[in-house]
């Protein structure tokens, strides 16, 4: 009996394995299309400033990563700066702090 349960966990085990995987796989062209379209509202359509500050390379170069992150997730009180939390995953917005702070075009 115990052999025969050994195939099924090893499968469990892989199935679960990966569905993680996908999980931390983001769409950067979506997140791009994102970037351009919602903050580029506030922060302008070029990412150099508008309601909300720039988003630009030079403007990031002194906030790190996890700050960038942090704060697409969950805003700044007090600020027009929502909180993303509920619609991104923290690797979404890993992600989009990367492009910014790489000065990648979204």
């Amino acid at each position: 009996m115990r052999r025969a349960l050994l195939p099924s966990i090893s499968l469990t085990v892989a199935l679960a394995t990966s569905a993680v995987e996908a999980r931390a796989e983001v769409d950067r062209a979506k997140l791009g299309h994102l970037v351009r379209q919602d903050c580029g509202s506030c922060h302008g359509l070029s990412l150099k400033g508008g309601l909300g500050r720039p988003l630009t390379r030079e403007a990031l170069a002194d906030f790190p990563r996890d700050v960038v992150r942090d704060i697409i997730l969950d805003g700044l009180p007090g600020t027009p700066m929502p909180p993303w939390r509920p619609l991104l995953r923290i690797e979404e917005a890993e992600a989009i702090a990367d492009m910014l702070k790489s000065g990648e075009t979204p």
